[in-house]
């Protein structure tokens, strides 16, 4: 005669798994921090006018489905690209090829030279999506070392030792000025 074996029971097994699941999703933090941080410029009223920018003040940064860049329609590197960006955004009054310049005055900055310039970025459908943030972070890399610089010349201190007025001001005087051109599906580029 064989020896019957007790059951266990098990109708508080699914009430443990359920608290279980519980506690990892509450002490679990999923941090999804990813993207470029973009200020979105405010909505422009509606105008039958376009806008006419003068090319001088234009620098085109184009990125085809094979991942390669052109700057004003040359080929470029992206370990070029923040110096080229930074170079064509620093104002240089005396040079008729280079983007307008303006002066203008800010709280705590005082009067700044500006550059009109903007950088327009267009890329392809095709292009990668490691290319295209390598293209924005060096456009920003190029943006921020010029603030960096800017309040080194203005406050005597680094970009993260001002505080945040001060940051305001140099947020202000260096405007990052890149704009997106829609993406579009160029041929065998």
């Amino acid at each position: 005669m064989a020896k019957k074996v007790p059951e266990i029971n098990s109708s508080s097994q699914a009430d443990i798994a359920f608290l279980l699941l519980c506690f990892f999703l509450m002490t679990t933090s999923m941090d999804v921090d990813y993207g470029i941080t973009r200020r979105l410029p405010p909505p422009i009223e509606v105008n039958d006018e376009d806008v006419k920018v003068k090319e001088r003040n234009v620098m085109n940064v184009l990125i085809n489905k094979n991942d390669r860049l052109l700057v004003n329609g040359r080929p470029s590197d992206i370990s070029l690209l923040k110096d080229q960006a930074k170079e064509f955004m620093t104002p240089r009054p005396n040079d008729p090829t280079a983007p307008e310049v303006e002066t203008k005055t800010f709280d705590l900055v005082g009067d700044v030279l500006m550059s009109k310039g903007v950088i327009s970025l267009q890329n392809d459908r095709g292009t990668s999506y490691a290319m295209y943030i390598s293209v924005q972070n060096e456009l920003a890399r190029a943006f921020n070392e010029m603030k960096e610089e800017l309040a080194v010349q203005k406050f005597h201190k680094h970009l993260d030792q001002l505080n945040e007025d001060q940051t305001k001001a140099i947020n202000d005087a260096v405007p990052v000025r890149v704009s997106e051109a829609e993406p579009v599906v160029y041929g065998n580029n």
